[in-house]
């Protein structure tokens, strides 16, 4: 089944741009002012995995930790049979023994598995992340460029840089916290937005083989008939992927729950700039080249 509808996708294009340039410096003043909220993963601290052998409530551990002097209070995550503390501040070797003496009080078969991120190593983190979607963009470009045109992968990438941005930013907003999951699932988003865009681009170049376009206009008809076409492919397969990440956050584990929430985040906006992004803003770079030709006729008959 395919979708008929009048909406003009690219004619309301120009007020898509807005909205979305609106929400981008939102996102910068965010981020300028909050910052990120970054997990023991992306800032100095200790991390310690506990193996429970009892069930033990969050609210003994809470009670624990308060006779401790932390700057920032410690992250608990439990389980069935594990549970996860999260220090903002690296442990020193006297106070991972106490903890682990005082923790054995609660459950003395308890075994501990500790890691600490010092400041270089963060930075470190940081630096490998940004890098690892430079290149996955880099990457894109190159194999767009390649299989269709330079305009298809420039519109690609502002399209899926645009998605990572709405997420950071959001994350940024809530103040919900950014680990080494999170990065996973921005390589995620980047991987299914540029996917959902190459499957309209690539019926826009089949139509191309056929079509007669004579200006913008037919340009225009075109993008929005391409757009139809594969507008049930595109939401059927966001449907498909939103129930799959919405039980992963409601049923998954907490240590997946940033991550699962940052891919519901990216899949509305990767469909979102698939279609009301991506190939209006090719249709815009497409229409300066048709516009070329027009401007050498008269300059020849000038001369």
């Amino acid at each position: 089944m395919r979708f008929k509808g009048t909406f003009n996708f690219v004619h309301s294009s120009k007020y898509f741009f807005i909205f979305s340039i609106i929400i981008t410096i939102l996102g910068a003043a965010a981020l300028g002012i909050f910052g990120l909220n970054y997990g023991v993963d992306f800032s100095s601290g200790t991390n310690v995995d506990v193996t429970l052998t009892k069930q033990i409530e969050k609210k003994q551990v809470e009670d624990l930790l308060k006779s401790y002097d932390f700057k920032k209070e410690p992250v608990i995550t439990t389980g069935a049979e594990r549970m996860t503390i999260r220090f903002s501040e690296v442990l020193t070797e006297p106070q991972e023994k106490q903890f682990k003496a005082d923790f054995s009080k609660i459950d003395s078969g308890a075994s501990f598995e500790i890691n600490t991120v010092d400041v270089e190593i963060a930075r470190e983190l940081q630096r490998n992340a940004l890098l690892a979607v430079g290149i996955a963009s880099l990457g894109i470009i190159i194999y767009v460029s390649i299989r269709f045109e330079w305009r298809f992968a420039v519109s690609a990438v502002i399209a899926l840089l645009h998605d990572a941005f709405m997420v950071i930013s959001l994350f940024s907003i809530f103040r919900l916290e950014v680990n080494l999951p999170f990065i996973i699932a921005i390589l995620t988003i980047i991987g299914y937005s540029i996917n959902d865009t190459i499957v309209i681009f690539d019926r826009i170049r089949e139509n191309l083989r056929f079509a007669k376009v004579k200006n913008i206009h037919d340009l225009a008809h075109l993008v929005n008939d391409s757009i139809y076409q594969t507008l049930t492919r595109s939401i059927n397969t966001v449907l498909t992927v939103l129930v799959a990440a919405l039980c992963l956050f409601i049923f998954g584990s907490e240590s997946i729950r940033m991550f699962s929430l940052a891919i519901l985040f990216g899949l509305g906006f990767g469909a979102y700039s698939s279609i009301f992004i991506a190939s209006p803003l090719w249709v815009v770079l497409k229409s300066k080249e048709k516009k070329k030709p027009k401007a050498t006729a008269k300059t020849q008959q000038a001369q």
